[in-house]
Parts: C-alpha cells; sequence; structure tokens
C-alpha cells in the first residue's frame, strides 16, 4: 500500500547549464507541487501506514523552507551569492543545480532521513518513502525512487539554510538534529480500546 501527502511551495531558481536559455539565464520562479509517497509493512494502531498529521511538523518544515525562498546552487560566483544574500532572507544554498528532477532528488534523500531519524510510537510498521514527485509546472514534474540515489554524490550536510528559514521551523535545531543523527520523537499515543 501507498499513501501520499501533498506540499507546494512558491520558489525562485536560476537553473545553470540547462539547454534552455530563459532557465539557464534569468531569475524565475515556479508554483511548486511537491508529492511525497510512503509504504510500510502494515498498518499502526490508528489503521495507518502513518498518520498524515505527522508529516507536518519536521517534513512540512523542511518542504515549506524553499517557500518564497531562493534555491542557490553552490557553485555560483562568489558575487552573484553576495547579491542574493544581500538581497533575499530566505535563501537555501545546495550541491545541485535546482532542477526539478535535483528537487526530486535532494528531497527524497532529506524526508527519507527524517523518517529514518523518527521514533513512532503507535505501532507504526516501519514506514519509509516509496518516492518523490516535484511538479515545476502543470505539465511537467520529476519523480525520484529509492535506486535514483545511486545518482546522489553529496550529502544532506552540503545543503544550507539561510537564519531566516531556520528561525521559522517549529523546532530551530531541526536541521542540526538530522545531521547529528538525533531522533525526533513522536507522543505516545495513549489507546483507546
Amino acid at each position: 500500500m501507498i499513501i501520499r501527502k501533498q506540499f507546494k511551495f512558491e520558489g525562485a531558481h536560476i537553473v545553470r547549464n540547462c539547454s534552455s536559455k530563459r532557465c539557464k539565464f534569468s531569475l524565475h520562479g515556479h508554483s511548486y507541487i511537491v508529492e511525497v509517497f510512503f509504504t510500510g509493512k502494515g498498518l499502526d494502531n490508528g489503521q495507518m501506514i502513518m498518520d498524515f498529521g505527522l508529516m507536518k511538523s519536521t517534513i512540512g518544515d523542511f518542504v515549506d523552507s524553499f517557500d518564497h525562498a531562493y534555491s542557490m546552487w553552490d557553485k555560483e560566483s562568489g558575487e552573484f551569492k553576495d547579491f542574493i544574500y544581500n538581497n533575499s532572507a530566505r535563501v537555501i544554498n545546495m550541491p545541485v543545480s535546482p532542477s526539478a528532477e535535483a528537487y526530486s532528488l535532494m528531497m527524497f534523500k532529506v524526508i527519507d532521513a527524517i523518517v529514518k531519524n523518527t521514533e513512532f510510537n503507535n505501532g507504526e510498521q516501519d514506514p519509509e518513502v516509496h518516492a518523490v514527485r516535484v511538479h515545476e509546472t502543470q505539465t511537467g514534474y520529476a519523480e525520484s525512487r529509492r535506486e535514483d540515489m545511486d545518482w546522489v554524490d553529496w550529502g544532506i550536510e552540503d545543503i544550507t539554510f539561510s537564519q531566516d528559514i531556520k528561525d521559522e521551523w517549529r523546532d530551530p535545531a531541526m536541521w542540526d538534529k538530522l545531521l547529528n543523527g538525533e531522533k525526533f520523537v513522536n507522543d505516545i499515543v495513549e489507546q483507546q480500546v
């Protein structure tokens, strides 16, 4: 069984080295839709793979980090980086040029790490990320799956967020916890029957 949770964000980028002249030379934005698909080995005490409500905090904050933010490839020139940081409070510095494919791979990698570092307390049966689909436009999306993680030659430690983004997280230490392998602990659910 597969379940799906949808998120969305409005984000800006430049996709360097792509074929389209508009995309590789001009700042522009999109209304992104992110679909995260989960699977598990069975149902929890609430008869769910994983409660959708659990996805609002850490996973939701991670995806929301990209909302009204500039996603910047870390290979941009120092002059361009300075311009962006001097003119935008919300910036994500990424080890990849921010194409839909790169977003999908990055979001799979990070959300998978979040799920693996979460202590579930309602009988969840090993929930895991099955796929992440990132719609960049109404007519195009990229989808990554576990087997695509072989393409990733960078780690989540290579992604950085501006302070304004971190200040809006429910847990401002969320990223440090993830990098240090600290567990995100879900509340123990009192059973009603």
